[in-house]
């Protein structure tokens, strides 16, 4: 039996995440903005499921839930699953639009992080999944504020699970591509300029609105892959999931990589002289 922390626990991935691990035994302490979502769950595993209300873009607030949920005992995996998108031009978005994203998809996840660690470290290792995107490899015109959380929680991840590997501790950073979740029903979406209406941003606004946009990823079967990850003894460090996140991700790093060798005289033209 292991115990789970998952944030963002009441709707999409972070809600089958805790129903699943519950079915089979474990013990799950969720956190949501609105708890009342979980209200069967918590009914029906009264023992081994914790509810706790939480907002992670208070940090005192994310210091006293993670304390409190190590206080109880042992975490074997945190799940930093909350989030959620804002889509628009760059522009179209308010400083308070993406102040609000950024301060809940990367200035909040990192506060849990920072918050399980000293724990993580007393009880001798645990790991540490992070609910990225294919966002976080791979970009669409008209989320450049929510690709910069994805881009920017990567980043984070990627120095951080260096630096914890002599704790025991280890990151796994989960990349799904469009997954038929609560995900696009939540989106923030400033009001559309016209300016845009011809150019890419509203090609795909027109393709959210209409369903077009394909959403090629199961949540059920994407939920036992992270499981999957969480019990193996060392899973990959990046977990990318549908077919469309493959495609779309490796298509970009393809691209990245040519980009860089074409470059190659001109970036060694920079070094100092020896």
């Amino acid at each position: 039996m292991k115990t789970w922390f998952i944030t963002g626990a009441s709707a999409g991935l972070g809600r089958i995440m805790a129903e699943t691990l519950l079915t089979r035994g474990d013990r799950v302490v969720g956190t949501a903005r609105r708890t009342g979502a979980l209200d069967d769950l918590a009914a029906a595993y009264p023992s081994t499921f914790t509810v706790v209300p939480l907002d992670v873009t208070d940090s005192a607030a994310v210091r006293r839930t993670v304390d409190t949920a190590f206080a109880a005992g042992r975490i074997d995996v945190l799940v930093n699953n909350a989030g959620y998108g804002l889509f628009g031009a760059a522009e179209e978005a308010s400083d308070a639009d993406i102040e609000r994203q950024v301060a809940t998809n990367l200035v909040g996840a990192m506060a849990v992080i920072r918050a399980a660690l000293p724990h993580l470290r007393a009880q001798g290792g645990g790991r540490i999944m992070q609910v990225s995107s294919e966002g976080g490899q791979f970009a669409y015109p008209g989320f450049s504020s929510y690709h910069a959380t994805k881009w920017g929680i990567e980043g984070y991840c990627e120095s951080l699970a260096q630096e914890v590997v002599p704790f025991g501790i280890d990151v796994v950073v989960v990349q799904p591509g469009p997954t038929a979740t609560s995900f696009g029903a939540n989106l923030t979406m400033p009001k559309p300029m016209p300016a845009y209406d011809t150019t890419p941003v509203g090609d795909v606004r027109r393709a959210m609105t209409s369903g077009a946009f394909v959403l090629t990823g199961d949540a059920e079967r994407t939920v036992d892959a992270m499981i999957e990850a969480g019990d193996a003894a060392n899973p990959a460090f990046r977990l990318t999931l549908t077919s469309t996140a493959f495609t779309n991700i490796s298509g970009a790093l393809r691209d990245r990589l040519a980009a860089l060798e074409a470059q190659e005289t001109v970036a060694r033209g920079a070094d100092r002289d020896a």
